[in-house]
């Protein structure tokens, strides 16, 4: 995420989505973004208060999507992945807009979890969401990460032209 989140415009405000503890949202904050830091548990990311970040808790796996009428200049996911509303993330980008996407790949399921398939994104799975909502790909990548632990990876940067 660190590699392409220059790329993110600096105007409107970045959607950290399961944003976890907030490792990302930091850096974002730190770059100078606005950052809407979502999950369903926000406890670690309010416990340090940051004028740019705004922790919001939702659950993101219900059936209406919560995040339907807002726009971003940047999405930013890892280590995440609900099928169900997948497509929404594109649609959600302003002009210009940048979604950065990590997360378990297929053949992850023989170094452990996650291994359910439902976690796990399908070869080319990311590269096909760019191409469905015309986003234009910076980046992409379907790798074995050996480090921080072995793990099979799906990267994706892409924006959305204007």
């Amino acid at each position: 995420m660190r590699r392409f989140a220059s790329q993110i415009p600096k105007t409107g405000t970045v959607l950290d989505l399961a944003c976890g503890g907030g490792r990302h949202s930091f850096l974002l904050a730190e770059m100078g973004h606005s950052v809407l830091a979502v999950d369903q548990d926000i406890g670690e990311i309010e416990k340090a208060v940051n004028p740019l970040i705004c922790p919001k808790a939702l659950n993101l796996e219900e059936n209406a999507w919560p995040l339907r009428n807002d726009r971003f200049s940047g999405i930013v996911v890892t280590n995440y992945l609900y099928r169900p509303h997948l497509d929404r993330l594109p649609e959600m980008l302003e002009k210009n807009g940048v979604l950065i996407y990590e997360t378990f790949a297929q053949g992850n399921e023989q170094f452990g979890k996650p291994s359910n398939p439902n976690f796990l994104l399908k070869t080319g799975e990311l590269l096909e969401l760019a191409r469905c909502h015309g986003l234009k790909v910076l980046a992409y990548e379907d790798i074995y990460q050996g480090e921080p632990k072995p793990a099979m990876i799906q990267r994706l940067c892409a924006v959305k032209e204007g």
